[in-house]
C-alpha cells in the first residue's frame, strides 16, 4: 500500500509539473515591490496636487492600495530604496531594478531538481521510520531516483541529437510515434 501511494504521489508530481512552484521573492523583487508602493503613493499625491479628474485620482488610490498587497506578499527588503520624489523614482537605476525583478519573477524551479529533492526527502523520512517497511521504501525510492535520472539523461540526449541532426528530426519523431499519450505528456512536462 505504501509503495503504491508513493508511486502515485511521484507520478502526480511528474504529471502536474512544477509550473505552480515559484522561488521565494528575492531582495531585488522585494525592493521593486517597495518601490512600486512608493511610485503608487507619489502618483496618488501628484494626482491630488495637480487637481486631476476624480476618476484618475480613484485609479491612483486603488493602485496605491494594491501595491501594499505586493509588499505584503514579497516582504520588506533588507535595504529600502530611498526614493521620495517622482524624480528619485524615475531614475534609470529604478527602471533597471524593475526589469531585473521582472526577469527573476519568471524563473521556476527545475523539474528535475524538485523531483530529486522530493525523492531525497522521502528517502530520509523512510530511513527515519526504519524497520522492514522503511528499508523497503528506501530501496524503492532509491530505485525511483535512479530511474528518474535515467529518464532525464534520455530526454537530454534526445534533445541534443535533434539539435545536432536537424535532418533526422522528422524520422526521430516518427520513431517515437508509438508512445502512449501518458508517456508523451510526462516527457513534455519534463522537457518544459
Amino acid at each position: 500500500m505504501k509503495k503504491t501511494s508513493v508511486t502515485l504521489t511521484i507520478l502526480c508530481f511528474l504529471l502536474i509539473g512544477c509550473e505552480s512552484l515559484r522561488f521565494t521573492p528575492s531582495e531585488t523583487q522585494k525592493q521593486n515591490a517597495w518601490l512600486h508602493n512608493r511610485t503608487a503613493a507619489v502618483t496618488l499625491e501628484t494626482t491630488k496636487q495637480e487637481d486631476s479628474s476624480e476618476k484618475l485620482q480613484a485609479l491612483a488610490k486603488l493602485s496605491e492600495l494594491q501595491s501594499r498587497a505586493f509588499v505584503s506578499f514579497c516582504g520588506l527588503p533588507e535595504e529600502f530604496p530611498q526614493d521620495e520624489t517622482a524624480e528619485d523614482i524615475l531614475r534609470d537605476t529604478n527602471v533597471q531594478l524593475a526589469r531585473t525583478a521582472l526577469a527573476e519573477s519568471t524563473e521556476r524551479p527545475d523539474t528535475w531538481q524538485v523531483a530529486d529533492s522530493v525523492l531525497e526527502l522521502a528517502i530520509g523520512i523512510s530511513a527515519l521510520l526504519g524497520g522492514v517497511y522503511g528499508t523497503r521504501a528506501v530501496r524503492f525510492l532509491k530505485d525511483a531516483r535512479t530511474k528518474s535520472q535515467a529518464l532525464k539523461e534520455i530526454i537530454s540526449g534526445n534533445e541534443l541529437f535533434k539539435r545536432q541532426n536537424e535532418s533526422f528530426v522528422s524520422a526521430f519523431k516518427e520513431a517515437q510515434g508509438n508512445q502512449s499519450p501518458q508517456t508523451r505528456q510526462i516527457v513534455a512536462k519534463m522537457k518544459g
